[in-house]
């Protein structure tokens, strides 16, 4: 919990910076993500996620361009890498 929270602080401290320069990592991973789910075919199951792939990249995007609070934006930032990460380990095997 003490490396989330110093994470956290450093979040704030630049915000705008750190959330900028995140886009576009988080973004290629969700990418890779979406392009795993995809290669491995059109199931229900791989459609949903998905769908919940984009949907927690879109979230972290939208949270940027909206400029919300510092913790919603680096919590949503988490959500979606590790989702993301989660989802090509598990295609990957």
């Amino acid at each position: 919990m003490k490396m989330y929270d110093n994470l956290l602080a450093e979040f704030k401290r630049e915000q705008t910076g750190y959330a900028s320069i995140a886009i576009i990592p988080q973004s290629c991973i969700g990418a890779v993500a979406a392009m795993m789910l995809l290669l491995s075919g059109l199931t229900p199951t791989n459609l949903i996620l998905l769908f919940m792939v984009t949907m927690f990249c879109m979230a972290y995007n939208g949270a940027v361009l909206a400029q919300l609070k510092s913790k919603t934006t680096f919590n949503l930032l988490i959500l979606s890498v590790v989702f993301s990460c989660i989802v090509i380990i598990a295609h990957l095997f």
